[in-house]
């Protein structure tokens, strides 16, 4: 296990590299809004038996010190780019995000495609959730949806990000697993239904995809059934090194 404060232009990035890498591609992990690399706890010990894992804490997150820009996807993926060179950390990569953190490695596969083995989105945010998503919601969940915005970009630069996505949303020749969460907390049953559908509908960035549907699990997949997110991995390095 390898811990190490990395410089990039705006400022110092905590970053932690564990396994085995014998040639295989690494597994890159972005945590969901607000979170930081512990998000990724249960999953990291069976993974890091796969090959190499990077977690790291996006600025002003965790360990990782504030940045000066913006916090929108878009800056994110040019500081996890500079944090993977810096490192010394070279690709083929292996993407695994979380919620926002799936609207940032989606970003990131797309702009460097060249250098992503494949994909996988655990319950990852779609970028028309604010249209299509949240008007089926309560205003309660509506209203507590909207307040959350506190811990790194605030709503605007949270929704800047989904267009970002939006517009630089293209074909990939990446493989893709998408994992949807099956037990949503709050959720009636026709929400949870578009929300699943919404999930699918992300296959259609690939065009080698498989959807996933994690049944007992609400929004942290990974806490709550974490076999499924080992073995989305597993697939793809298995699809990869064979």
């Amino acid at each position: 296990m390898k811990e190490m404060f990395v410089q990039i232009n705006s400022c110092k990035l905590y970053a932690k590299l564990v396994g085995e890498n014998d040639g295989k591609p690494t597994v890159v992990m972005d945590a969901g809004y607000g979170d930081y690399s512990k998000a990724w706890n249960s999953v990291i010990e069976d993974l890091s038996m796969l090959s190499n894992v990077l977690i790291y804490d996006r600025a002003g997150l965790g360990k990782s010190d504030t940045s000066s820009n913006l916090r929108t996807s878009s800056e994110m993926v040019k500081e996890l780019k500079e944090l993977l060179i810096e490192a010394k950390i070279k690709p083929p990569y292996l993407l695994v995000g979380h919620s926002f953190g799936g609207v940032n490695l989606r970003m990131f596969a797309t702009e460097y495609q060249d250098e992503v083995c494949g994909l996988v989105l655990v319950d990852s945010t779609p970028e028309d959730y604010r249209e299509r998503f949240l008007p089926t919601m309560s205003e309660d969940f509506q209203q507590a949806y909207n307040k959350q915005f506190t811990h790194e970009g605030n709503y605007d630069e949270f929704m800047e990000s989904l267009k970002q996505l939006k517009d630089t949303r293209r074909k990939l020749n990446v493989p893709l697993m998408v994992l949807s969460a099956g037990k949503k907390a709050h959720y009636s049953e026709e929400s949870q239904e578009l929300w699943n559908d919404m999930q699918r509908e992300i296959l259609e960035i690939s065009s080698i995809g498989e959807f996933v549907l994690a049944e007992n699990s609400a929004h942290y997949i990974q806490n709550d059934e974490p076999e499924v997110v080992v073995s989305a991995v597993k697939k793809l390095i298995d699809r990869v090194c064979r």
